[in-house]
């Protein structure tokens, strides 16, 4: 039995903006369909006792220090700019 018709499918891409020919819109519902089945098998698995998992990586991450240093100077980043006045960046007005 389908559970993803065609014409809500092409509804869905209509609200996405997509266009797509029938045979597309059929595959698709196919695919969507193969999902739908596969997590009703995964519903209907027994789940009791089993915590949540949160992340597939079990250690910590790890943390630094902030330390604030200068990397480089003023001058140093003004002189990558086409177009400075000593102190900052010159960039074309935009409204």
């Amino acid at each position: 039995m389908k559970k993803i018709e065609t014409q809500e499918v092409a509804k869905i891409a209509s609200l996405a903006r997509l266009e797509a020919d029938r045979a597309t819109l059929e595959r698709f519902a196919g695919q969507l369909d193969n999902i739908l089945e596969y997590m009703e098998t995964l519903h209907e698995l027994d789940t009791t006792g089993v915590d949540p998992l949160y992340s597939p990586v079990q250690h910590p991450a790890p943390f630094r220090e902030d330390s604030v240093h200068q990397a480089y100077t003023q001058q140093d980043v003004l002189g990558n700019a086409p177009e400075s006045d000593e102190l900052y960046f010159i960039v074309p007005k935009i409204i």
